[in-house]
């Protein structure tokens, strides 16, 4: 070789005539969870009747960028997975009333160069790789190749129609997705289930966290457990420590897990449909309440109690948030933290409460923890809740150490308590129940949970 360099693979006819034979058929069964494709029909169904004549485009999206050459592991837009019951990265669905049409990226099997050189779609770098055909047999929709999609969108094939996702897509498919189907439903209890294991597997740590580790220790064993048994934690993973537990989303947890003081984690495990749990429990690191972390316990427990009887079926959203809320600003007086008085503080001109309680104390979950963010004011916030929707209560206290307006005794000390709630037609029913609320019952499950 003159210049000294080796050719490449490619360049080597022998090498790349071996390469492409001698190879037979993988399972290329598309990852599809049970009743995906089922749900995912009627989620189009509902969609079509929402926005009738409309053609809506709705991209998957793509793992974003780590750094350099390195992704993070891909997750599908909520809105895509809702209407598909998959996700496949760089994948577009077109939907033309309850029809739908998805594209996809093929991959590059034996035969081609690709399957050996290129390292996002070749099947010797991405291991087995279902194609068009087997997405096709296993969604019940039509798919095609990406490189179709220009031609098909070709503006004007369909007469008076309008492209999506524009804000009023985003919108409604938000309000669609506040109301939770069966097969949904029971996806966030495997969900919350799973979640609730986390939990337990937690705990066994605390020792070995006390011992070196620390907080990142606690947060990787929950980490784990999600990816064990889903498709990965539904969110960064809050476990804090001490005065870490006031910071409402502490997920650097670069802490000491510190054997005198409580351990707040939130916590969801996300199954591989998509959906997540989102539970938070406050325990003592030691196995017991201090007088004064059950003192705050109590109180929040107090509150959390009032915001799920305010929950149920024709009560507006708001609701709860109010009902939890009176209970804080009641206790927080009778401690003497308030200075003014409870009526004062809960009016709209005062608020002094909410220093120590300044996030909002419950949401919609499903597809994304936070779910449903696109919805209007008056669909959300502003609207009232029927059967189906699925909901968090999660009041907390949060006492950073660093407040002086705060009873030293008190300083560094946070409590939260999240359930994950389905109101029904009757009520609501707690997904989360298995956790008990109480400081006594937190103590007996932690015991229980370590000794198994």
């Amino acid at each position: 070789m003159p210049d000294g360099k080796p050719p490449k693979l490619s360049e080597i006819p022998a090498f790349v005539d071996h390469m492409n034979t001698g190879w037979g058929t993988p399972d290329r069964t598309p990852p599809v969870v049970p009743g995906a494709a089922e749900a995912a029909a009627a989620h189009r169904a509902r969609l079509a009747a929402a926005l009738p004549g409309r053609t809506i485009v709705l991209a998957a999206g793509r793992a974003p960028v780590r750094s350099n050459d390195t992704d993070y592991d891909f997750r599908p837009d909520s809105d895509f997975a809702w209407v598909t019951g998959c996700g496949i990265e760089h994948a577009v669905v077109v939907l033309r009333g309850a029809d739908a049409t998805l594209y996809v990226p093929p991959p590059v099997y034996p035969g081609d160069p690709g399957f050996w050189t290129d390292a996002r779609y070749g099947e010797l770098w991405v291991g087995a790789a279902p194609g068009p055909d087997d997405w096709a047999r296993a969604l019940g929709v039509e798919v095609r190749p990406l490189s179709e999609l220009p031609a098909d969108l070709v503006p004007g094939a369909d007469s008076g129609a309008a492209s999506g996702p524009d804000e009023e897509v985003r919108r409604t498919l938000a309000e669609l997705r506040m109301y939770k189907d069966d097969w949904e439903v029971d996806q966030l209890r495997q969900a919350v289930d799973r979640t609730v294991e986390g939990f337990a597997a937690v705990l066994r740590e605390i020792p070995a966290a006390v011992a070196g580790p620390g907080e990142r220790w606690l947060q990787g064993t929950f980490d784990r457990h999600a990816r064990a048994y889903g498709n990965g934690p539904g969110y960064a993973s809050i476990v804090g420590s001490g005065k870490h537990a006031p910071t409402l989303h502490w997920v650097r947890c670069d802490g000491p897990v510190l054997p005198d003081e409580l351990l707040l984690l939130d916590l969801g495990v996300e199954v591989n449909s998509y959906y997540t749990a989102d539970v938070t429990r406050t325990f003592p690191a030691s196995g017991s309440f201090s007088p004064v972390q059950r003192q705050v316990h109590d109180l929040v427990e107090k509150a959390h109690r009032a915001g799920l009887a305010a929950v149920a079926p024709g009560r507006r959203f708001s609701d709860f948030h109010h009902a939890a809320m009176e209970v804080i600003a009641r206790g927080l007086d009778d401690w003497g933290m308030l200075p003014v008085s409870v009526d004062e503080a809960l009016s709209d001109k005062g608020q002094q409460h909410r220093r120590y309680l300044v996030c909002g104390i419950g949401h919609h979950l499903g597809l994304d923890v936070h779910d449903c963010a696109r919805a209007a004011e008056d669909a959300y916030q502003g609207g009232v809740m029927g059967p189906g929707m699925v909901l968090t209560v999660e009041p907390g206290l949060y006492f950073h150490a660093h407040d002086l307006t705060v009873p030293p005794e008190l300083r560094g000390i946070g409590v939260r308590i999240e359930d994950d709630l389905l109101v029904t037609g009757e009520g609501m029913r707690v997904l989360s129940g298995a956790l008990p609320l109480d400081a006594g019952g937190l103590e007996r499950w932690m015991a229980a949970a370590c000794a198994g």
